[in-house]
C-alpha cells in the first residue's frame, strides 16, 4: 500500500522530517517526506497497511513543538516503489 499525505500547520522548523523518518523506519515503512514551499510538510509512505496507517496517526500529531492543522491523505498508484525511508530536499 502506498499514501501520499499533506501535512500543514506549523509543521517546518520544528522537526516534523527527522520525527516522520524516525518514526518510519522504526514501523519500517518506507518512501520519503520533505518540506514544500508554501509551508506544509509532504510525503509518501509504502508498506504494509497497518503499519503506514500507525505512521499516519503519528503524523497527525507530529513532534512536541508542532502544531498540524490539517492532513489530507491521497492514494498514491505510482509505479515507484522504495527500499528506504529518506528525506528530500
Amino acid at each position: 500500500m502506498k499514501k501520499h499525505i499533506f501535512i500543514s500547520g506549523r509543521v517546518q522548523g520544528v522537526g516534523f522530517r527527522h520525527f516522520t523518518k524516525t518514526n518510519a523506519r522504526s514501523l519500517g515503512v518506507k518512501g520519503w517526506v520533505k518540506n514544500l514551499q508554501d509551508g506544509r510538510v509532504e510525503a509518501v509512505l509504502q508498506g504494509d497497511e497497518k503499519l503506514v496507517n500507525q505512521l499516519i496517526e503519528k503524523c497527525k500529531k507530529g513532534p512536541r513543538s508542532a502544531y498540524v492543522q490539517n492532513l489530507d491523505v491521497k492514494e498514491e498508484n505510482s509505479g515507484e516503489s522504495y527500499t528506504t525511508f529518506d528525506v528530500r530536499f
